[in-house]
């Protein structure tokens, strides 16, 4: 009998990526609206004044309705009031990425039926765009994951577009207390596909093509402490470029790999310091993109994070191997 020896590859994946040495640097305020997977419990209500569904908790996605899928907050009201037996359906759903079933009882009130559950299906918000590769249509926004604001849980999406938005005002930040970019979102222009929410950014496609002028990539290894510029939108809606300095450099860190303060006195007299919305700002040094803006100190609002462009561009490429 002939021996026969079994070879075993482990595949992992593989990408090559494919980013552009020229880019063209961000600053524009977008409108992001995502559609995740199922609906998301973000809290309760009392039903004939009582809470019921206390089995379920803040954070947990129902998937299925009697197995058949959600899509978003409309299908689960119509999936309970077709499948609903005995005041109570069957649903899926999923609680530290683990799937179970489990009951979802119903209570009359006034005619109708509630869950005493409050759900979203849908994420609606704005960020700064911090890049598009122009000879891959690859756009990255915010450097940081797109998370629900109650449950501080990362969005998987199911679907999603960006949009032009219209910054409006400021609410500025006070240390403690940051504040917020403020824009009207028009649906009516769209700026691309939203693909991929991840650790290091939101990605997608672009609509159109950009004609706007390019910028070299500058890695790591190039940035040196001291000034530098972030591009954000400023209330006449127009990019502008402010001045920061950039305190320390950290290559260990995947996420937060550049500590900087804001400097020009024009962004802290219109903003307070770093805002939420400000988030994906490109960061420019020596005529290179290197990074872009991702976190506020709370306690010290003009000092802030930024994570390296290369990780961005890196984690957008895997688009195309996806």
């Amino acid at each position: 009998m002939k021996k026969i020896l079994w070879l075993f590859i482990l595949l992992f994946p593989f990408y090559v990526f494919a980013y552009s040495e020229y880019i063209i640097p961000g600053g524009d305020t977008l409108g992001i609206e995502v559609n995740s997977k199922g609906v998301m419990i973000v809290g309760f209500y009392k039903v004939n004044g009582e809470l019921i569904n206390q089995d379920f908790k803040v954070g947990d996605k129902i998937l299925k309705v009697n197995d058949v899928e959600v899509d978003g907050t409309k299908e689960l009201v119509d999936l309970i009031d077709e499948y609903m037996k005995d005041s109570k359906v069957t649903v899926t759903y999923i609680r530290n990425e683990k799937e179970y079933k489990s009951d979802l009882v119903l209570s009359l009130y006034n005619g109708s039926y509630r869950t005493g559950l409050y759900v979203k299906g849908n994420v609606l918000g704005i960020g700064t765009l911090s890049y598009i590769d122009p000879e891959t249509g690859i756009y990255g926004v915010l450097g940081h994951a797109l998370n629900i604001s109650s449950t501080n849980q990362q969005v998987e999406i199911k679907s999603g577009y960006s949009y032009e938005a219209n910054v409006t005002s400021f609410t500025r930040s006070v240390d403690g207390n940051p504040g917020s970019k403020n824009a009207d979102i028009d649906k009516n222009e769209v700026f691309g596909t939203i693909e991929k929410n991840s650790n290091y950014g939101i990605f997608g496609k672009i609509d159109n093509e950009q004609k706007k002028e390019k910028m070299k990539v500058g890695k790591l290894d190039e940035v040196n402490l001291g000034e530098a510029y972030i591009y954000t939108t400023n209330t006449n809606n127009e990019i502008e470029k402010y001045e920061i300095n950039i305190l320390e450099i950290n290559k260990k860190n995947n996420e937060k790999n550049l500590y900087f303060e804001i400097v020009d006195k024009n962004l802290l007299n219109m903003s307070g310091g770093i805002v939420q919305g400000m988030s994906g700002s490109p960061i420019i040094q020596d005529d290179k993109i290197i990074g872009a803006v991702t976190r506020v100190l709370v306690d010290d609002v003009d000092k802030g994070y930024g994570i390296s462009i290369v990780t961005m561009l890196e984690e957008g490429d895997k688009i195309l191997a996806e």
